[in-house]
């Protein structure tokens, strides 16, 4: 499996890091960060490519590359509108253009709160064509008991709705 894993915006960068410490290591995993996450510099999974999002001819911009799933995570409302208007003027929106128009998997995982009528109305939009749209919910009846096991519950939710195989929550019995 091929995945592309970018990360927006300057808060909640650590479940995006998370996100990738946790991923089986069979899968191939290609990193962005934008201008205002910080430079994410170590990763425990070894299959990791890390891409500048200026470069927007990187084999992740061409759907022949054939990426299974892009996710973004978190989702900067400024990444949001662009990828919902077609705009794909770095490498992070252009990887989801292509997830896009190849009709392959796209999770954003948008970090604001409240969210505005014009953020829902992207989100909306997006979701017609198909993006998962999954915010950073708390699911309080994960009766998890720190921050790390919430964190757990909520890239184990974003890899269940993926098809990534995973242990990292309590299943509801």
């Amino acid at each position: 499996m091929r995945l592309v894993v970018a990360i927006t915006g300057a808060s909640g960068i650590e479940l995006g890091k998370k996100f990738v410490q946790y991923l089986p290591k069979d899968i191939e995993v290609h990193i962005i960060t934008s201008k205002h996450a910080l430079t994410v510099e170590h990763f425990e999974n070894q299959n990791v490519t890390l891409h500048n999002n200026k470069n927007i001819a990187a084999s992740i911009a061409s759907g022949s590359f054939q990426v299974d799933i892009t996710v973004i995570i978190p989702c900067s409302m400024n990444t949001l509108a662009k990828i919902s208007c077609g705009i794909a003027d770095n490498l992070v929106t252009r990887a989801a253009s292509v997830a896009i128009k190849e009709q392959k998997k796209l999770l954003l995982a948008p970090r604001e709160m409240p969210f505005s009528a014009i953020a829902l109305e992207n989100m909306l939009k997006l979701s017609r064509l198909n993006v998962i749209i999954a915010p950073p919910v708390m699911g309080y009846y994960s009766d998890s008991s720190s921050l790390e096991e919430m964190e757990y519950f909520l890239i184990g939710k974003w890899y269940d709705v993926l098809g990534i195989e995973n242990t990292l929550y309590e299943r509801w019995k």
